[in-house]
């Protein structure tokens, strides 16, 4: 199938994490991204990044320019005279000072769609302040559902704040793009990670208004059985996250509880005791046990697995998730996913997608 947004040019200043993963993300949707890369590798980019391929290139092109000086700017205009989008990921004020800001960019195109990536967005008391995603996340008050009693809070780096602002940044961007098409006049997106996250905090939010986080009474995310991460016997993890009555049923059929009714899923007073028999229990077989009683069903199972293992595991090897690239680093597909609207056209590209597979032989534990 022709990619969605084949035929779409973006311009992307090169810059951190959030705004080169949007870049990346339209990329992977079939535009035409060309990178306006500086002379020098940031510093933050050299200590993280890997000496191998970059995978926020990935689909891109890209050309050195150095934006301080005079032609390097009449250079980057050049370029955007003729793009559907432009992103940039500098603090506010930056791209103006440069001359590259939105008033200069629409002189030349003024159907230009103007996506800006910030921690704290255009305007506010934080703007010029320096944030990371942590940070961020910490600012929405997210942060604070992720804390059990008397542990500090913590989210995988660099997924929560970041991934989310340039996902924001994306829908935001192809937006305008559909829209410019029609009224012939760009805009600028003005994608803060702080509003996108707290807009993606919608479920959480709704929940907190229930008691059932961050609230006085136990809480099914923190406090239940049935919603936790448990060590094995060999050390790994598993997950269980059984929040419906018959998932919960399930669960306590397969795990041979047939004493625990499950009818008293959500009689709070019961769970410290039964959390405990539930991490005895788990932590007297090996992850792999587990994988294979649980796996599969509808007890709302998963093991806990390293990148590595992830990249190995039938469900995300038929799914082509992830690939290794040069070096042994662990990448990730574009995502979503598309496929035709009519049936037969979807059967045929099922059947080239499963002629493409290759079977895995390991179990679904990720050994």
């Amino acid at each position: 199938m022709k990619p969605p947004l084949a035929g779409i040019r973006v311009v992307e200043f090169e810059g951190l994490g959030p705004c080169p993963l949007t870049g990346l993300m339209l990329a992977d949707m079939g535009a035409q991204v060309e990178v306006i890369a500086r002379p020098v590798r940031g510093a933050v980019n050299e200590r993280f990044g890997s000496a191998h391929d970059d995978p926020l290139r990935r689909g891109k092109t890209a050309l050195t320019l150095d934006l301080k000086q005079k032609v390097g700017v009449e250079a980057a205009l050049a370029r955007i005279a003729g793009a559907d989008a432009l992103i940039e990921g500098n603090r506010p004020g930056v791209m103006e000072r440069l001359g590259l800001g939105p008033a200069d960019c629409a002189a030349r195109n003024p159907r230009l769609v103007y996506g800006r990536m910030t921690g704290w967005g255009q305007h506010g008391p934080l703007a010029q302040a320096a944030g990371h995603d942590l940070n961020y996340v910490a600012l929405t008050g997210l942060l604070s559902l992720s804390a059990r009693n008397g542990e500090p809070p913590r989210v995988p780096p660099t997924v929560v704040g970041d991934a989310s602002g340039a996902l924001g940044l994306a829908f935001g961007v192809v937006c305008a793009i559909l829209e410019a098409r029609t009224s012939g006049r760009g805009r600028v997106v003005d994608a803060a990670i702080v509003d996108v996250l707290a807009m993606l905090g919608t479920i959480a939010q709704w929940i907190r208004a229930s008691g059932q986080l961050d609230g006085a009474q136990p809480s099914p995310f923190h406090d239940s059985p049935f919603y936790d991460s448990y060590a094995c016997a060999d050390g790994r993890y598993i997950t269980i996250g059984a929040l419906e009555p018959q998932f919960y049923a399930l669960l306590l059929d397969k795990l041979g509880l047939a004493d625990v009714d499950p009818a008293g899923q959500y009689d709070t007073a019961t769970w410290p005791r039964l959390k405990q028999r539930f991490a005895a229990l788990f932590a007297s077989r090996p992850r792999s046990h587990w994988c294979a009683l649980l796996e599969g069903s509808d007890a709302c199972f998963a093991p806990v697995l390293t990148l590595d293992e992830a990249a190995a595991h039938p469900h995300n090897v038929a799914r082509g998730i992830y690939s290794v690239a040069r070096g042994g680093a662990i990448q990730a597909a574009g995502a979503p996913r598309f496929l035709p609207l009519q049936p037969e056209e979807a059967a045929a590209s099922a059947g080239l997608a499963a002629s493409g597979k290759t079977a895995a032989s390991h179990r679904g534990d990720g050994t």
